[in-house]
């Protein structure tokens, strides 16, 4: 791969065929060639690039250069569908036209056929605005291939409708869903395992990651390169969903249930409203530690 690479990023290179006024830097390569290097001993990099390094190409390369599956996973869905839909068709396109490309989001972002003629068979129960917003949603079904509520730029993206055509895990009947062979999440799962490279965002990789250790379910396939891109977002994305909190209010209003208990049902439990009592003082003297206006890490 490293010979090849290094042609990739020369003036008269891969990436000058593709972009116009192309311009080589050595920060791209240097981080490009480190990629590829990692990827063949299948090791660990972490990498902080400066603005203007170029650094989306830089892992984009060696990664369609690469062999096995691999998965990009962004910060937002934003970079997610700029990665997809323009960066990576971009470079496919002169460096491996043979590879299969997938994007997969998180449930909340496809078309549920099955909500959505239930939405139709209840729409007298709506607002006329809904009522409107699931008209237009109804004729876009028509035509989409993806199912990605992302297609509907006549529609905002809080617009009231969505919850009530695209799915939950509790309200999904998954197999047993009448439309099931149809279904746009199902479709998107199945291009996604047979794909060379999946383009992810942080929420659903780390959500996938939690669902698989629960044993309930896969929805990322095994793949043998992954890259993070806006890899500083992932410890806070990663403790929302492997992450165990508990607040000063949740225990504030622990022991104010338990005081009411002790005056009315358990009478007779005296110590543990005298604990209460206790933990409550404790959490007013602590918060009392922390500054008027906390920042960050404070």
């Amino acid at each position: 791969m490293a010979t090849v690479l290094s042609s990739v990023f020369k003036p008269t290179g891969e990436l000058a065929q593709a972009i116009t006024n192309f311009q080589p830097r050595a920060a791209q390569q240097q981080m490009a060639e480190a990629i590829a290097a990692t990827v063949k001993k299948k090791g660990e990099l972490v990498v902080e690039a400066e603005t203007g390094t170029g650094k989306t190409f830089a892992y984009l390369a060696p990664v369609l250069l690469g062999k096995g599956k691999a998965i990009v996973s962004t910060g937002t869905k934003n970079l997610q569908e700029q990665l997809f839909h323009r960066d990576l068709p971009m470079l496919r396109k002169v460096l491996a036209p043979e590879k299969v490309v997938a994007l997969l989001k998180g449930r909340s972002n496809y078309l549920c056929l099955h909500r959505m003629e239930q939405a139709t068979q209840q729409a007298g129960q709506f607002s006329k605005d809904i009522q409107n917003q699931l008209i237009t949603v109804k004729r876009w079904a028509t035509s989409t291939r993806s199912g990605d509520v992302g297609e509907l730029n006549a529609l905002a993206e809080d617009a009231s409708v969505l919850p009530q055509v695209t799915s939950t895990q509790d309200n999904c009947l998954g197999r047993d869903c009448p439309v099931y062979e149809d279904c746009h999440l199902v479709k998107a799962r199945k291009e996604a395992m047979e794909a060379d490279i999946v383009v992810v965002n942080h929420h659903l990789f780390f959500a996938d990651m939690a669902l698989k250790d629960t044993g309930f379910g896969e929805l990322i396939p095994s793949v043998d390169t992954v890259v993070f891109d806006e890899a500083h977002q992932i410890p806070d994305i990663a403790s929302q969903y492997f992450g165990e909190t508990v607040s000063s209010r949740q225990l504030t209003e622990m022991c104010e249930e338990l005081q009411r208990l002790c005056m009315t049902e358990l009478k007779d439990l005296s110590q543990a409203s005298a604990m209460a009592r206790t933990l409550l003082q404790t959490l007013k003297d602590w918060r009392l530690l922390f500054p008027r206006d906390p920042m960050r890490g404070n």
